[in-house]
């Protein structure tokens, strides 16, 4: 079970080392774009200080159902969907319209190495927490900001919500049933959103990276010798470079593509398919699998037809090819396929439902749902990082914390306050009052 803090190493064992251990990162960010950044960077080992807003916190806090059930089975405040983006990390409360809550921060970020936020353009830098003003106080800061559109440009002043910019920045366009299934009848019409919020999920990503970048830009010359830098972060322009070679196929050839539904652009045959109980995947990625496939289907002509020999010929030919295939598939059940296309060495899959995803033996063999204990359960299941390195491996040191939990260690810790400074501060109302610890 992983516990909520890191147990002390035993005597003479070597603590296990950390990618980014002893990095110090201001989270000022809420939702998903910028926590999933700083969720990443505290797997990796940094000290992630999430501050939050006193009584309401992450707005994600109240995004549910599900909420996790307490010991006594009763229903808490932490939300799943909060719960699935800020392990790793301690929760701070403080009031950043009040003078001496944005001067907290100001002392905090002086102390960072890393400051992340997602408010709107120009919201910070009226309590002097923009990039300029911080940069200022602590040139090795680096500062990301993560917004909908970017700090510059003709849209920098509007909300940025993932689910518009899927729109915007046209994912939709090229997500959802095909005019044939619509036609058909084996698809709703209109376009569809992805069912995870993508642009968000991607940005935290992006940002993640570029700030890795700009801290190697930093500290290529020794340890905090160089100079911070500001990452401008857009899920928009997010949105629009992960249109990948969607956006190459248009770029290039000036046509503008539709949905496909489940179908490749530019790969058949790639999509789902009907066997005679329900449908599975087929993603045949070269000629070599393609000849195989119909090795399987016991149809080994097609493989020699000039038209379907070389991808570009079945990609060009697919109205005719796709059918006759459907029509070999339809034939047996997906157990049956799946069994003879993994042997013969022909990508294929089931479709599976979340409770079959995490009751998957791959996904258990690898590692992908963690128990931890939290201050609320003995049992929290979440899934775990992805990240697996050899010497430094990703690790969840802490369970997802309540809010402002840790506002007096992290006090201690970064500045060195006593208990006397830390109410005196709380009396003010700069601070906002403990967690519960149930």
């Amino acid at each position: 079970m992983v516990v909520s803090e890191p147990a002390a190493p035993h005597a003479g064992e070597t603590p296990v080392p950390r990618s980014l251990g002893g990095l110090r990162v201001l989270d000022l960010s809420r939702v998903l774009a910028g926590p999933w950044c700083t969720q990443v960077l505290g797997d990796l080992g940094a000290d992630v200080v999430k501050v939050e807003r006193p009584g309401a916190g992450d707005d994600t806090r109240g995004w549910g159902p599900p909420f996790l059930r307490d010991r006594l089975g009763a229903e808490s405040a932490e939300s799943a969907y909060f719960l699935g983006a800020n392990r790793n990390k301690r929760s701070i409360t403080i009031d950043l319209a009040h003078p001496q809550g944005h001067s907290l921060v100001r002392q905090l970020a002086r102390e960072a190495d890393v400051l992340v936020e997602n408010f709107k353009v120009g919201d910070l830098a009226r309590h002097g927490l923009d990039f300029a003003s911080l940069h200022a106080l602590n040139p090795q800061l680096v500062y990301c900001s993560v917004t909908g559109y970017g700090q510059t440009g003709p849209y920098r002043d509007r909300a940025g919500y993932d689910y518009a910019v899927q729109g915007l920045g046209g994912l939709m366009s090229v997500t959802g049933p095909s005019p044939d299934e619509i036609a058909d009848g084996s698809g709703g019409a209109g376009p569809q959103k992805v069912g995870v919020a993508v642009a968000d999920l991607f940005t935290g990503m992006y940002a993640t990276v570029g700030i890795l970048a700009a801290l190697r830009h930093r500290d290529r010359d020794g340890f905090r010798r160089g100079l911070g830098q500001h990452l401008d972060m857009a899920l928009l322009d997010t949105q629009v470079a992960m249109l990948a070679n969607l956006g190459a196929n248009y770029l290039v050839s000036g046509e503008v593509p539709g949905r496909a539904g489940n179908a490749h652009r530019n790969i058949v045959p790639y999509q789902v398919f009907e066997a005679a109980d329900g449908p599975f995947i087929l993603a045949v990625g070269n000629d070599g699998q393609f000849e195989k496939l119909c090795e399987v289907l016991g149809a080994p002509a097609l493989a020699r037809d000039e038209r379907y020999a070389k991808n570009a010929g079945r990609v060009r030919h697919r109205a005719a090819l796709v059918p006759r295939l459907a029509a070999l598939l339809r034939e047996r059940p997906r157990a049956g396929w799946l069994a003879a296309l993994e042997a013969a060495g022909v990508p294929c899959g089931p479709i599976n439902d979340l409770a079959q995803v995490f009751d998957d033996p791959q996904v258990r063999a690898r590692g992908m749902v963690e128990t931890l204990e939290h201050p609320l359960a003995d049992a929290l299941r979440l899934v775990a990082s992805p990240l697996k390195l050899s010497a430094t491996p990703a690790a969840t040191r802490r369970a997802p914390p309540l809010l402002g939990q840790h506002a007096a260690e992290v006090l201690a810790d970064w500045l060195g306050w006593s208990e006397a400074q830390v109410a005196a501060c709380r009396a003010a109302g700069a601070l906002g009052s403990s967690a519960r610890q149930a």
